[in-house]
């Protein structure tokens, strides 16, 4: 692979801030802590409002409540996985590029799974107002969760992939 994103993950990898964070013993699994705390408070939102689509837990309060009630904490979880991801990405950018399970994650799962989740976020009002849980918001829920675990997926079969 060449060309000007590899010249961009080249220069990223040896910035003084990515060199001392994978040069560093305790920078490192602070950095991935962080990531890995982002993920959690992103993730667990998203199913808390994804197992209501379900039909999991009590009919009130309604989903779009849910899911207005987390949004907030839902982008500070993403905004801090982002920003962790990042941070570790650039400790070895030129690898992760071409990292099959790394661009699987974050060039095909990843955009699929934001692009379903904001829409979920769009259409929760509409779907509050039926009598039941329509079925294409059962779907998106079921869809969405499955995203998350195919993330989940290809991140942890990262270091299996090296140069495939």
């Amino acid at each position: 692979m060449n060309g000007p994103l590899l010249h961009f993950c080249e220069w990223l990898q040896h910035t003084q801030w990515a060199m001392a964070l994978s040069g560093s013993t305790w920078a490192y699994p602070y950095v991935q802590l962080t990531h890995f705390a982002g993920l959690s408070l992103w993730v667990g939102t998203s199913i808390a409002v994804d197992l209501r689509l379900l039909g999991a837990g009590r009919k009130r309060p309604a989903f779009a409540d849910i899911s207005a009630g987390l949004l907030v904490w839902n982008w500070i979880g993403f905004a801090i996985a982002l920003a962790g991801g990042f941070m570790l990405f650039a400790t070895a950018a030129p690898e992760f590029l071409v990292n099959s399970a790394f661009r699987l994650k974050v060039g095909v799962l990843l955009p699929l799974a934001l692009v379903l989740h904001i829409a979920i976020q769009f259409k929760a009002r509409d779907w509050d107002q039926a009598a039941q849980t329509p079925l294409a918001a059962r779907v998106a829920g079921l869809a969405e969760i499955l995203f998350w675990l195919a993330i989940a997926a290809a991140a942890v079969s990262i270091p299996y992939f090296e140069h495939l």
